[in-house]
């Protein structure tokens, strides 16, 4: 049977990446072009600025992937590209490039779901034994899915207000804790005490989340302690907002695998990064004789390897697009 080669384009938000992929499985190459230094210093992404850079970096960062493949155009089978969610600006540069290539080099245009990208990062770590549940957990996205095959995807709940990244960033904020905070913050949290008393998120029989109030909590929390003259500690708080995080994503998690009688989960996501999510997961899935697969950290945030994997399993069904595939910022799974 032929290889299959799938060259990735992944441009959601503030990584330029490019990546080829064989057969859905086996990296090729990537190229990863970060602008975290770029936006850091102004507390998040912006997205005039990310998409700017976009339009700077995506020919050089194409080039670069095929150099590092030692392919060239005629070698790709076809270019799966993330056409929603994220930034509108950032979407169109990278949809447009993958047009643009697609008509060049007259090959099969395929549209990629980035949540989906999330999931099959999980892919080149283990093949996918269904059925399965998957913890989409980032900056922008927190939802449980249920899968009974490849590209089925069920959604069992979602967050209705904040992701969990984003409650990670606005927290670290509240704390003067420089973007990215969420990696500062589960640092912190390794040698921290549980001194603070926060409540759990959406503690209840649903599979949704909110992450809202915890952030909200933590506000009133440290304007009390600066009204009161009392001097916050870091580690402390770090580690008991973590900790009220942790069991809110692994009870509603660990219930939906119960309920579906399932055997295997998957964490996704950029914030599946984080050693404290990871590490309860573990141990909670070795209790139970559940089979888990979390991806390697340069998987967990945005990249195009994930895309193209996810493309090798859509260009399988012939799942195509044409050349007037539009961006979706508010694409959902």
């Amino acid at each position: 049977m032929k290889d299959i080669y799938i060259l990735g384009i992944e441009s959601s938000c503030d990584e330029t990446s490019v990546s080829i992929v064989k057969n859905g499985k086996e990296e090729i190459s990537t190229v990863v072009l970060s602008q975290i230094d770029i936006h850091k210093k102004f507390g998040g992404v912006v997205p005039e600025i990310a998409s700017r850079n976009h339009v700077e970096s995506i020919t050089i960062v194409i080039d670069e992937a095929l150099k590092k493949s030692k392919l060239t155009m005629k070698d790709i089978d076809a270019i799966a590209v993330t056409y929603g969610p994220g930034l509108a600006g950032s979407l169109l540069v990278g949809v447009e490039a993958a047009k643009t290539l697609s008509l060049v080099f007259n090959k099969p245009l395929i549209a990629v779901n980035h949540l989906a990208g999330h999931i099959y990062a999980n892919q080149l770590i283990n093949d996918f034994s269904f059925p399965l549940i998957c913890l989409v957990i980032s900056g922008g996205h927190t939802e449980l899915i249920y899968m009974d095959e490849h590209l089925s995807f069920k959604k069992l709940g979602s967050t209705k207000d904040d992701s969990v990244g984003e409650a990670y960033d606005k927290v670290a904020r509240v704390m003067n804790i420089p973007y990215p905070g969420g990696p500062i913050i589960d640092k912190l949290s390794k040698v921290g005490n549980l001194t603070y008393n926060l409540p759990i998120p959406l503690d209840d029989d649903s599979y949704n989340f909110s992450f809202s109030g915890i952030k909200s909590a933590v506000i009133n929390l440290v304007h009390n302690e600066n009204q009161r003259g009392n001097e916050i500690r870091k580690e402390d708080l770090c580690a008991s907002f973590e900790d009220v995080i942790v069991k809110s994503l692994t009870k509603k998690t660990m219930k939906a695998i119960k309920e579906y009688n399932v055997k295997y989960l998957l964490l996704a996501g950029g914030v599946s990064a984080n050693s404290g999510i990871r590490d309860k997961f573990i141990e909670l899935c070795n209790e139970k004789n559940i089979k888990i697969t979390i991806p390697n950290l340069k998987y967990c945030t945005d990249n195009a390897t994930m895309i193209a994997t996810v493309g090798y399993y859509m260009f399988i069904k012939k799942q195509f697009s044409d050349l007037s595939l539009k961006i979706n910022p508010s694409l959902d799974l």
